[in-house]
């Protein structure tokens, strides 16, 4: 019984993570009780899954890896409606609640290592994370184009104030006519960051969904190259709220990018090293 509950924590933590990025990129006031109430719903369900979970191994220590995942998950929910209670933090939501989603979707999948129906299923899924995580990376790429675009049209812009429109400097930014306004780039880069992220969120989960096929099983999540995918994920996460909160565009914005972009490239180019990417395995 206590899957049931874990199994509905799980989605209501899936529809808490997704209402808490408007509610605080955007400061939308409705989206921000929305997280609240199904995060808080959640957190219940959490609860009851927990203490049937003991009650059902008859110990009140977690002994198996999904128990340990589980009880991780309710602890960093448990703290983030802490803060949120006493300060009147639901920006913390933004790493806590995708995060407990993370610790709590393969333990909800069962107390066993979960199957395929069949390895056209697998192969489906495998494609699926593959897609998800190069959209990612190739909408990370594109917002990096439009910030470098954003730089040469604003010292385009700044060179036609300070230099006669026959001047030697005017000549050699004429070829960059063609460049949308800045308002236009800037809107790309952040609409294409926002696109990768769920494309990102997406591809991690299925990963962790993959893998619980092969003798891998939890030491998955020991591999350094899937720490760095996390990690990765993070500042991911970090980005899109510096850009929102601090209003961070332009050139600050394209140098930002560009060391995000930095950091994942090298993670994906480190993945194909990673004997746990190898999925075949049986």
């Amino acid at each position: 019984m206590y899957l049931i509950w874990l199994r509905v924590a799980a989605i209501l933590y899936a529809a808490a993570g997704i209402t808490v990025f408007p509610a605080v990129l955007y400061g939308i006031v409705r989206w921000r009780k929305t997280t609240v109430h199904l995060g808080g719903m959640a957190f219940f369900f959490h609860f009851v899954s927990v203490v049937e979970m003991m009650v059902q191994a008859h110990h009140w220590m977690p002994v198996s890896v999904r128990e340990i995942e589980s009880l991780l998950g309710f602890a960093v929910a448990g703290l983030f409606f802490l803060v949120w209670w006493i300060y009147d933090a639901v920006s913390l939501g933004i790493f806590a609640l995708p995060a407990t989603l993370f610790l709590v979707f393969i333990p909800a999948l069962g107390p066993d290592r979960y199957t395929f129906p069949s390895e056209g299923v697998r192969a489906s899924w495998l494609v699926a994370h593959i897609i998800a995580l190069l959209v990612a990376y190739a909408a990370l790429c594109f917002s990096l184009l439009a910030s470098l675009m954003y730089l040469v049209q604003e010292r385009r812009i700044k060179g036609k104030l300070h230099f006669s429109a026959k001047s030697k400097s005017d000549t050699w930014f004429a070829p960059f006519d063609w460049l949308p306004p800045l308002d236009t780039l800037e809107r790309i880069a952040l609409a294409t960051l926002e696109f990768g992220f769920p494309c990102m969120t997406v591809g991690l989960i299925i990963g962790s969904v993959l893998t619980q096929e092969t003798p891998l099983g939890a030491s998955y999540f020991l591999d350094p190259k899937v720490i760095a995918s996390f990690a990765s994920w993070a500042v991911y996460v970090l980005l899109l709220f510096i850009r929102r909160s601090a209003g961070l565009r332009g050139r600050k914005a394209a140098y930002v990018s560009g060391g995000v972009l930095v950091i994942m490239l090298f993670v994906f180019a480190a993945n194909f090293f990673s004997r746990v990417h190898n999925f075949g395995v049986k």
